[in-house]
């Protein structure tokens, strides 16, 4: 469960982003002229209302859930099914689960949860990747040979699958889970930002510095670094959108660690799968705000990717 672009879309993006800084270098505008395309982009407006939005509920959780996180109703409420804490009970709009919890209140306390270890993981994944690929992309020779050959071997495991085998071993907590994917997505960004500084280190303004006796640090972190990160946000952006899946996938194998009626989208669908046939809601409505903030993330890191090609300039 990726978002890295296949290789000819990955080279796309570093040839168009390459094209458009230094189309755009004489009038100092490339960022201001993806912003420019982003406003007239409807599926960045999509994309950003649904992000937003459900940073929002997560943010204000504690002024819009009906119930604290800790103190859901409990199993004392006799639903309609006849099973305690299950199927719709007055005072509930979206009724109850198996646990007695409010599943309005556990699908707003979820999405603090989940929004958080998406994006906690992967920060530590652009962080990772951004280190490892500063480091090839800067010293090149035996250290870009022997990171890179680290990060194909890492590479060569699926991602889901090397993220549940990191949760396993660090134990069943949230601090895991977030380790663990955003251990899956450091050769992405590593290789994504290697590759583009390696395509800067052959541009005019870098033969030119060299010239001039600038050091090589200071190259890469004045010149280099900054024209190379475009890609990285774009990937950025769209690795937001696994992750969330990815943890929610987590969750949902049991390695999310807390407690069972623990408020969180992918634990709400391990116990739904049993109360199908008699409360279909109780996953379709985890399962529905897991697809929609994907999509969110999905939709505006597609409409940045296209923001950055200069050939949608004319658009």
């Amino acid at each position: 469960m990726s978002a890295v672009l296949p290789p000819a879309q990955g080279g796309e993006v570093l040839d168009t982003v390459a094209v458009a800084q230094a189309d755009l270098a004489s009038g100092g505008g490339f960022w201001h002229d993806v912003f420019r395309r982003l406003r007239r982009n409807p599926a960045a407006w999509v994309g950003a209302v649904i992000v937003l939005l459900f940073l929002l509920v997560a943010a204000l959780a504690p002024l819009l859930a009906p119930y604290p996180e800790r103190a859901l109703p409990g199993t004392e409420y006799i639903t309609p099914t006849g099973i305690p804490g299950i199927g719709e009970v007055d005072g509930f709009p979206l009724g109850l689960d198996r646990f007695g919890g409010d599943v309005l209140s556990k699908l707003i306390w979820g999405a603090q949860a989940s929004l958080l270890v998406g994006v906690v993981s992967t920060a530590l994944g652009l962080v990772g990747g951004m280190l490892l690929g500063l480091l090839a992309g800067t010293f090149g020779g035996w250290v870009d040979t022997l990171i890179m050959r680290i990060v194909d071997i890492i590479l060569s495991v699926p991602n889901l699958l090397l993220a549940v085998s990191i949760a396993a071993i660090l134990g069943q907590t949230p601090s895991a889970v977030m380790i663990a994917i955003g251990a899956s997505q450091v050769p992405i960004f590593a290789r994504l930002l290697r590759a583009s500084m390696l395509q800067q280190r052959s541009a005019e303004y870098v033969l030119s510095a060299q010239t001039l006796g600038l050091g090589r640090g200071r190259i890469t972190m004045s010149h280099v670094l900054p024209n190379a990160i475009g890609p990285v946000i774009v990937q950025g952006t769209l690795t937001l959108a696994t992750a969330v899946i990815d943890a929610a996938a987590l969750s949902f194998l049991g390695l999310g660690g807390g407690r069972p009626e623990t408020a969180e989208w992918g634990r709400m669908l391990t116990y739904a799968q049993n109360e199908l046939a008699i409360a279909p809601q109780l996953a379709f409505l985890p399962g529905i705000c897991i697809a929609v903030t994907a999509l969110g993330f999905t939709l505006f890191g597609e409409a940045l990717r296209e923001a950055m090609d200069p050939r949608t300039r004319a658009r």
